[in-house]
């Protein structure tokens, strides 16, 4: 997979339990490699004609360009928000190892996964010995 082909999605909510459930239903549907919770932070903005600050947990989402469609659906099917804030952000730069890595934990194009290339194919093409990531990083060791 190319960098190019990276995109980050970001998503807010009202508590952290909410960002927490948005975090695992993408990951479980392998429609996001890594959801980074960040929070809480303040947001100001207009609602109803009146200026709200509140309390929120940033969601911000590791995924693929043509897992959109399905990704968005499936944040629409937990999010509280009548209007929850989802955008896209695509990714023009990044490191060498990252891309392979994601594309191995995302949901692939065709039913069959197809298995990553490269040196570390072996590692990278059973669950069982994907790589090891720290806690609160999005990607391998």
């Amino acid at each position: 997979m190319q960098v190019t082909e990276i995109i980050q999605v970001i998503t807010t909510t009202e508590t952290k339990a909410d960002a927490q459930a948005i975090a695992r239903a993408l990951v479980e549907k392998r429609l996001a490699g890594c959801v980074q919770i960040v929070g809480p932070i303040t947001s100001t903005y207009r609602w109803q004609g009146e200026i709200e600050t509140a309390e929120e947990w940033l969601c911000v989402i590791k995924s693929r360009q043509d897992l959109y469609e399905a990704l968005e659906e499936a944040i629409r099917e937990v999010h509280p928000y009548d209007v929850p804030e989802i955008l896209a952000v695509p990714v023009v730069a990044g490191g060498r190892d990252y891309p392979e890595w994601l594309d191995g934990e995302l949901k692939q194009p065709s039913s069959a996964k197809k298995a990553p290339s490269g040196p570390q194919s072996a590692s990278l093409a059973g669950e069982a010995d994907a790589p090891q990531t720290r806690d609160g990083d999005c990607g391998p060791l």
